[in-house]
């Protein structure tokens, strides 16, 4: 499989979760196995059933988690420098019709998260801003039509 870059920031995440997981959520699951079987009859008992569930999501999200953290291309974006956008830079944002202001910084796509401000590098507004510069003008096709962007600041933190 191929590489994808991730910032440091969204790599450590993936790692804290990880360890989350290994050392919380997995032990609390197997004691919550083990008490519902001293419960009795598990064709019928809820608790054992839910406990169960949950230990697949969880070993499911270990197995995500583990992919992801072998495949990331590290890049550290306080390294980084320049005027014109690029993977990791946080990047302010006008839209032309109603001058309404966000910032966003453009990442990997695993660790994207739009509430966050984090903005996936394979997303169509993070593409159309790749390689310019304040002051561009940058055009992108939503489902509600074409929106237009102004960029205001390029900055890598």
């Amino acid at each position: 499989m191929d590489k994808f870059p991730m910032t440091l920031d969204g790599y450590n995440r993936l790692e804290a979760e990880l360890k989350h997981l290994k050392s919380v959520e997995r032990p609390a699951v197997i004691k919550a196995i083990a008490a519902a079987r001293e419960h009795g009859d598990l064709s019928e008992n809820a608790e054992y059933h839910a406990a169960r569930e949950r230990q697949g999501f969880i070993e499911g999200r270990l197995g995500v988690l583990e992919e992801r953290i072998a495949l990331a291309e590290i890049i550290d974006v306080k390294s980084l420098k320049g005027k014109d956008v690029k993977f990791g830079a946080t990047v302010k944002v006008a839209d032309e019709d109603t001058d309404e202001e966000t910032t966003y910084q453009i990442v990997g796509e695993h660790e994207a998260d739009i509430k966050e401000g984090r903005l996936s590098i394979t997303s169509p507004l993070a593409r159309a801003m790749i390689n310019k510069k304040v002051g561009d003008s940058v055009e992108v096709v939503t489902p509600k039509g074409a929106k237009s962007y102004e960029i205001i600041s390029v900055r890598y933190k």
